[in-house]
């Protein structure tokens, strides 16, 4: 039977509930338990597929094709288990699914109500993204005391009843601030936070304290008093360099034993010696390189959540610390293109719409032309396809139909049928609804002998996708004549997966349609992120050995 643990925040949200509850099943996981995570999100879209970046960091993709919260991600690089689609749900999926079985009748003519019907459905939900494992954590979004999130606090209240003490654990996260007029951190907040979280029914069993310094005992016991949970059960989370001291630290004051013993759970001793060899890696590099990356939502660094732990998981497989300064594309001109040199590598990451496409460009044709190693992801690669076709290709005003609708050379367009990774045929078209209809998911495709690619991915790539534009076949033969290798193609719809240049004209310039940074982890990196820092490596290193 699966128990669960479930993780709720207080005070005020970005405090890192993902990180602790991925923290939490990398301990149990280290423990020989079998474990999941699932994210419950309070807001009504059906998912965050249509969200802007700034709104909601980005949309982490997983293997069946949903599109969700950024948390996932830190889901993934933690544990084991890969997330799918039922890992994560919103309240839009919730009342969905509540008024369809209504129009069906499958409530036999009684009132439709939040009690006891949608969170009936929250349990349902729960329930099947927990299936066939020990341990379930659910991370609940949102703070305790909103509205938004009330019918998710009730839902899992009601499932901890039916399930009994013995197979439920309840983790609250807090926040006590330090203020720097009294010099000292007051408790009140996460007083009153356990207060909300009581009056609703539910009585956590740990409280992790976030601080930007260790909460020392005192103030752990105060808590303990005012709140009803026993001293040992009040943890001090303080800010650390990377997340991944986290389980360590946790472990080191007793979560996972203490949530084993709630849960009546006979395990073997955890062992964190993987992530104490990792930490060792992160905080001793023997070298060092700055990545540019050219993007437009540089204002919010979840906007590149996974792409930023992607290209860090590359640094410590090459024993270097990755700097990462983000340049915004609106702000790259042919005028200050020469800005780019300082930089040991360029990376052009995903994106929607027309601004700041210009500016990538530029980036790609500084990359190309000064041969400094350039990956470009999703829109990264299209720009990079669309740079060289104007002035390699002599296609003077090619462009992608998402920006230039009536451009003379379309070298990008509106994919409009695909095969889907379970074999179905997808079509769209560009009256279709955004949500939930671009290209998504992980699909395969066959790669070129010969080159760059071939020698990173071998004769298969894999990866997960969220697109709905693609290089136009119709273009594919006068780009190559022009020089351009396409080295990763699919078979069926001939819809471009990579493109580079020729290993004899530039050292490394990737351009890729799909999303690797997903499938990253500190414990394996990613074989295109380690290559591609392995070349910002040898560029830094070029001047040093020329003189």
């Amino acid at each position: 039977m699966t128990k669960y643990v479930f993780v709720t925040g207080g005070v005020v949200s970005s405090l890192g509930k993902g990180i602790a509850s991925a923290s939490l099943a990398a301990i149990l996981e280290s423990r020989g338990l079998k474990v999941t995570l699932i994210k419950l999100d309070p807001y009504l879209n059906v998912d965050p597929g249509t969200m802007s970046p700034f709104q909601h960091g980005e949309v982490f993709v997983t293997d069946d094709g949903a599109e969700t919260d950024l948390d996932l991600g830190h889901y993934e690089r933690f544990i084991t288990t890969r997330m799918k689609r039922s890992n994560n749900f919103t309240t839009g999926q919730i009342y969905k699914s509540v008024l369809e079985k209504e129009r069906r009748g499958d409530y036999l003519g009684k009132t439709v109500q939040v009690i006891p019907h949608v969170t009936n459905e929250i349990q349902e939900f729960i329930k099947r993204g927990a299936a066939d494992v020990d341990v379930a954590i659910v991370e609940i979004g949102g703070t305790v005391g909103d509205i938004e999130s009330l019918p998710f606090l009730q839902a899992v209240r009601q499932l901890s009843l039916k399930l009994g003490p013995t197979n439920t654990a309840f983790v609250h996260l807090t926040y006590v601030p330090w203020i720097a007029a009294a010099g000292e951190l007051k408790t009140k907040p996460t007083q009153h936070t356990v207060q909300k979280l009581r009056e609703i029914g539910i009585q956590p069993d740990v409280l992790l304290c976030r601080a930007d310094r260790e909460v020392p005992a005192e103030e752990r016991e105060k808590i303990s008093l005012f709140t009803n949970v026993v001293p040992h059960g009040v943890i001090s989370m303080w800010d650390v360099d990377t997340i991944y001291k986290v389980p360590r630290l946790l472990h080191e004051q007793g979560l996972d034993e203490q949530i084993c013993m709630k849960l009546q759970l006979l395990t073997k001793a955890a062992n964190l010696k993987r992530w104490d060899t990792l930490v060792h890696e992160v905080g001793h590099p023997l070298h060092e390189v700055t990545i540019a990356m050219c993007g437009k939502y540089t204002d919010l660094s979840d906007s590149y959540k996974s792409l930023n732990e992607a290209l860090r998981h590359a640094g410590i497989h090459q024993h270097a610390r990755v700097r990462i300064e983000y340049v915004d594309a609106e702000t790259l001109t042919p005028e200050t293109a020469d800005s780019l040199a300082q930089y040991d590598a360029i990376l052009v990451p995903g994106g929607f719409g027309k601004r700041g496409i210009e500016g990538k460009i530029v980036a790609a044709q500084y990359a190309r032309e000064h041969k400094l190693p350039y990956l470009g992801i999703c829109l990264g690669m299209q720009v990079a396809t669309i740079e060289f076709a104007r002035h390699v290709a002599g296609l003077a005003g090619a462009n992608s139909t998402e920006f230039e609708p009536e451009s003379p050379h379309p070298v990008i367009a509106l994919i409009d049928e695909w095969q889907d990774r379970d074999g179905s045929i997808q079509k769209r078209d560009a009256q279709s609804d955004l949500g939930g209809t671009m290209r998504l998911g992980a699909q395969s495709s066959d790669v070129k002998p010969g080159t760059l690619a071939h020698q990173i991915y071998g004769p298969v790539v894999t990866e997960r996708h969220r697109h709905r534009y693609e290089a136009n076949e119709k273009y594919l033969d006068q780009l190559q004549q022009a020089g351009l290798v396409i080295s990763a193609i699919t078979q069926r719809e001939k819809l471009t997966e990579m493109v580079e240049l020729p290993q004899a004209v530039h050292p490394w310039f990737v351009g890729v349609q799909f999303h690797p940074e997903f499938k990253s982890t500190p414990w394996d990196g990613h074989p295109l992120f380690i290559s591609f820092i392995a070349a910002a490596l040898a560029h830094r290193a070029a001047p040093a050995l020329a003189a």
